[in-house]
């Protein structure tokens, strides 16, 4: 038996960073929610009690470096599954780009090994498995819009944004979450995005509203360290985005767009600076 499972990224509307806890973690505050660019992961199960991953994209580990083999290693030793399996994994998210790919594709093992192994486990479970290895996991593992606190694995299920296009572009460079959470003063931050107004605009269904409450504090790390970023977001802006912002840690820029008729204009305007610009949807 084979099973399927896909991985969509996700994108931040809102990202604030309230302070350094004692554990070295910051506590977070984000909105979250998921578009339709998506890895997809196939699982078949093996006799013999090993984990085999393999996928077309040449540049991701496929040893204990991938998420996925580290979700079906944690989902294995929890559980005590004494079964192999072989994951083939489809990738299209860009990696390092603020897009949890790797954190997707992760949730999206759970799920299928879950579904796979007939395990019974639940979704809060499952949830809690994710957090172990890393903080956008649970979200990934639910999917929908959700305000992430803590670490990002207190989660708070909301509405779906109004639907519109996003555009993706992600300049040739890797940034590292580690390093940008690193160099971040979160003590020193002076301007903190408001969640209870992009909440407000949320629930009432205001496409307007979402896009002058767009936030990320990691901007003012990331766009100093790659100021091609910066210089990515201000072209979005002039080839008339609604709204424009890095998701997570960068450098993903994406532009949140109303009406069809500007899309492909922005979307071949970016091309002439990036080569992976992606036209999608929310997934609500």
């Amino acid at each position: 038996m084979k099973i399927y499972e896909k991985a969509p990224a996700k994108i931040n509307l809102l990202l604030d960073v309230k302070r350094k806890r004692e554990d070295g973690f910051h506590e977070v505050e984000m909105i979250m929610t998921m578009v339709d660019l998506a890895d997809r992961l196939e699982m078949e199960e093996l006799p013999r009690d090993t984990i085999i991953i393999s996928s077309q994209a040449g540049y991701i580990p496929l040893d204990e470096k991938n998420l996925a083999f580290q979700a079906a290693r944690l989902i294995k030793d929890r559980y005590n599954v004494r079964k192999g399996v072989y994951i083939h994994l489809d990738k299209k998210i860009p990696v390092a780009a603020g897009l949890a790919g790797g954190s997707s594709d992760a949730a999206a093992t759970l799920r299928g090994l879950n579904r796979l192994w007939q395990l019974g486990i639940s979704e809060e479970e499952l949830c809690t498995l994710g957090a172990e290895l890393g903080s956008d996991v649970p979200f990934c593992v639910t999917g929908g819009t959700a305000i992430a606190r803590g670490r990002g694995e207190k989660l708070e299920r909301i509405s779906n944004p109004p639907q519109c296009w996003v555009i993706l572009a992600k300049p040739p460079i890797n940034v590292s979450t580690a390093d940008v959470y690193g160099k971040l003063r979160a003590a020193e931050l002076k301007h903190h995005p408001s969640t209870s107004d992009m909440l407000g605009a949320i629930e009432s269904g205001s496409f307007g509203g979402v896009c002058t409450y767009l936030g990320n504090v990691l901007e003012t790390v990331t766009l100093q360290l790659h100021p091609e970023v910066l210089q990515l977001k201000e072209i979005m802006q002039r080839l008339g985005a609604d709204g424009v912002l890095m998701s997570g840690s960068g450098p993903t820029v994406f532009g949140l767009v109303s009406k069809e008729a500007k899309v492909s204009r922005i979307y071949n305007g970016l091309r002439g600076f990036c080569k992976e610009v992606y036209v999608v949807r929310m997934l609500t």
